[in-house]
């Protein structure tokens, strides 16, 4: 397994990583088995970084993620995050920061997880009520404290990147990005590289819209949150999709799979991205694994700029009320 470092000085983990949202909530019906089986082989193929959250499945996935690893905890990167407020019954609350429930919240993602310190602990979205001095204030104790070994922000502005990494050193910041969310570039990535903290793409396949599965809305499960997801709506969907045509073509050229076209131009960004595409099956992880040993050359690279420039897709990354919720 290739590897990177996730900023000038932080922890070597694996280039790629496993996001596991997916197999509790948001993408249609889960197979714990079948979960529980994907990240089994994929620390077995080398993956040490896994990606959780609070919020999904409302714990649950912290707790299948935390049933998978119990045996192997040596072998495994463990990162989740906090902020994103919901109540038992799925409900979303809000979002904090607060002082208080950073610690809360971390002491009960330890029990889900059934760990005894966090190697990553992310900040979900920002709290605008809240100075991100004292949300990661409290974060930086949980360091001290040896409940949690890095610190990091996800869907953050630039400057609140700067206050927070002078608090305490922050190493890796999570933010989509991918061939249609090409935001990042023009001010994030530039602001992580001079402070040198790691980036970690999340949804780097566009939501698996960029592997070419899906050629209709109806092509998802009733109950996949992509319904609701403005690119995946009316004509955005088909003028999205027509630019996935032209990454399919080019794939096939490669002789590769839409998805390890997709994979291998963000891995080709820069040292310091380490993605993490989400699956639920062994099957697509071994697929999306392969695009570690896909090489785009200038030209392609060149191709690939002309045909998905930034802004190039059609529709928000999401709905109006949680699209609020980015770069604060």
């Amino acid at each position: 397994m290739k590897t990177r470092r996730l900023g000038r000085n932080g922890p070597e983990v694996s280039a790629l990583g496993l996001g596991c949202m997916g197999m509790s909530e948001f993408y249609g019906p889960g197979d714990e088995a079948e979960s529980i089986a994907t990240i089994h082989r994929a620390l077995e193929l080398g993956v040490t970084l896994l990606d959780t959250a609070d919020m999904y499945g409302v714990g649950r996935n912290e707790e299948l993620v935390g049933r998978a690893i119990r045996d192997r905890r040596d072998r495994v990167f463990l990162a989740t995050k906090f902020g994103n407020v919901r109540g038992a019954d799925g409900s979303f609350q809000g979002i904090s920061g607060r002082p208080d429930y950073v610690r809360s919240a971390c002491e009960a993602s330890l029990r889900r997880l059934g760990v005894e310190v966090i190697d990553l602990y992310y900040q979900h979205r920002v709290d605008p009520t809240v100075p991100i001095e004292e949300t990661v204030g409290a974060m930086a104790e949980l360091v001290r404290e040896g409940k949690v070994r890095h610190l990091g922000l996800s869907e953050a502005a630039p400057q609140t990147i700067r206050r927070a990494h002078a608090t305490h050193p922050i190493t890796a910041l999570q933010t989509e990005y991918s061939l249609w969310s090409r935001d990042p570039e023009a001010e994030i990535l530039p602001t992580v590289r001079e402070l040198g903290i790691g980036f970690v793409p999340y949804s780097p396949l566009g939501r698996g819209f960029l592997t070419g599965q899906y050629k209709r809305p109806e092509d998802l499960p009733a109950d996949d949150f992509r319904r609701s997801n403005p690119r995946f709506q009316g004509e955005n969907f088909q003028r999205n999709l027509d630019l996935v045509a032209q990454i399919e073509a080019m794939a096939r050229d490669k002789g590769c799979v839409p998805a390890q076209l997709a994979l291998a131009w963000v891995l080709a960004r820069g040292e310091d991205i380490v993605p993490i595409p989400g699956t639920k099956r062994r099957k697509y992880l071994e697929q999306n694994l392969g695009a570690l040993d896909v090489t785009l050359t200038s030209d392609e690279l060149k191709r690939i700029d002309e045909v998905l420039p930034p802004g190039a897709a059609a529709g928000t990354r999401y709905a109006a009320q949680s699209m609020a919720a980015l770069n604060r």
